[in-house]
């Protein structure tokens, strides 16, 4: 799409801008040079089908649910500085 006197005053009333004399030919060309961009994007066609793109497809593939038990609880209270029945004794902070 080319950029004219006409379309650049349209923009430039509905933007409240004012393009100097100078820089409007430059203007006119780089927004012209912009669009084409966008037109180029636009006209790509996506290839992958719609079952390519989905998130199972594209991402990791899911480990087996396995139920492990672990048993870590007496190893933790070891580590701990107090114990009893199987719960931290942790000093008082408030009074």
């Amino acid at each position: 799409m080319r950029i004219d006197d006409t379309l650049l005053n349209k923009l430039e009333r509905l933007s409240m801008l004012h393009i100097d004399e100078t820089k409007r030919v430059a203007t006119q060309e780089q927004l012209s040079e912009i669009l084409g961009f966008v037109e180029n994007i636009a006209s790509i066609t996506d290839r992958l089908d719609k079952k390519d793109t989905s998130d199972y497809a594209l991402g990791t593939p899911l480990r087996a649910d396995v139920v492990v038990g672990s048993c870590v609880g007496k190893d933790v209270l070891a580590h701990a500085p107090q114990a009893e029945d199987n719960f931290f004794i942790v000093p008082k902070i408030i009074e």
